[in-house]
């Protein structure tokens, strides 16, 4: 059955996301409260133009290249057909390369924007069928399921594709990032790891990994032993020294501390010591938890969606 585009614009707000934290490699994940806000419609002018305000801009692509059109092609593929021509805005906040999933976050906005702008996309395409294209394009689960579901999401894949859940957050935790200048590459972090591991690591990751999901749900003093990871920040401390090190300097003052997704940012999931120093080549950014997810709502980009630093808490 062809397709039915709406006529107007439609936004979709995306939150970002730090995985793995710690021994849930590949699997755990956790949106926070600082957004991308995306906005698109159809054009009947042929080809995709995007304007990118804040990360990224000036760097990244501005046409049917760009991440959130490519996971919008791959949705209309998916639904049907594809519209003549597309617009797409992108207020981005979410640092680029850092570990807090800009990928993920652009890809999910992709996904949600044509669903939306199809008019019955949601049907055609639902939620769990979304979460298996997103990962599908990323390549896992762990980001994309936070960044779409919100909360604290546990994901795994089986033969359908990828499948996930999202669990309330107990009180207590309290996520602060330190994000460096520069840039890491998931490529080059994944290819630091070796082919196999120790059983006795593997043993001692995956009992942290089950304690982790009863601390972060239900106690979080036990956030501590619960983030040990035998799987894969050893093997990628080389690459990324000063992250190795904030994280075992944050630990030795006794703060749930491990690296945001394949790095470089360190997610701290209790409060640092007051008065703690990171160094003067991190900035240091108290969030809050995005227990919602991506957000679709229609019409343009408002005033404070088009500011590049309104979503989010900072210091």
């Amino acid at each position: 059955m062809p397709l039915t585009f709406e006529t107007g614009p439609v936004r979709v707000r995306v939150p970002a996301t730090s995985a793995n934290l710690g021994p849930g490699f590949d699997s755990l994940g956790l949106a926070l409260g600082l957004y991308d806000d995306v906005a698109a419609e159809v054009t009947s002018d042929g080809g995709v133009r995007v304007t990118v305000t804040g990360q990224g801009a000036g760097e990244l692509p501005e046409d049917d290249r760009h991440l959130v059109a490519r996971a919008m092609r791959a949705t209309f593929d998916a639904l049907g057909g594809q519209p003549p021509g597309l617009a797409v805005e992108c207020v981005n906040r979410i640092p680029q390369a850092r570990g807090l999933g800009s990928s993920s976050a652009a890809i999910v906005a992709g996904v949600q924007l044509a669903r939306a702008l199809v008019v019955d996309g949601v049907r055609r395409l639902d939620e769990a069928a979304a979460l298996r294209l997103a990962a599908e394009l990323e390549g896992h689960p762990d980001n994309v399921a936070p960044c779409l579901l919100g909360g604290f999401t546990v994901a795994w894949t089986d033969p359908s594709g990828a499948r996930a859940v999202s669990l309330a957050v107990a009180d207590g935790v309290r996520p602060t990032v330190f994000v460096p200048e520069e840039r890491g590459l998931t490529a080059a972090a994944r290819a630091a790891l070796p082919a196999t591991v120790p059983h006795a690591d593997a043993a001692l990751t995956a009992g942290r990994a089950a304690l982790l999901v009863h601390a972060l749900t239900a106690e979080p003093r036990l956030l501590l032993p619960a983030t040990v990871d035998r799987l894969h920040q050893d093997y990628r401390a080389a690459g990324m020294p000063a992250t190795a090190a904030l994280v075992s300097a944050l630990r030795v003052a006794d703060v749930a501390a491990v690296v945001s997704g394949a790095g470089p940012t360190v997610l701290a999931l209790t409060e640092p010591p007051e008065g703690f120093d990171p160094g003067r080549d991190w900035q240091l950014w108290r969030l809050s938890i995005d227990v919602s997810g991506a957000r679709v709502t229609r019409g343009r980009l408002g005033h404070a969606e088009r500011d590049p630093v309104a979503a989010g808490r900072k210091s």
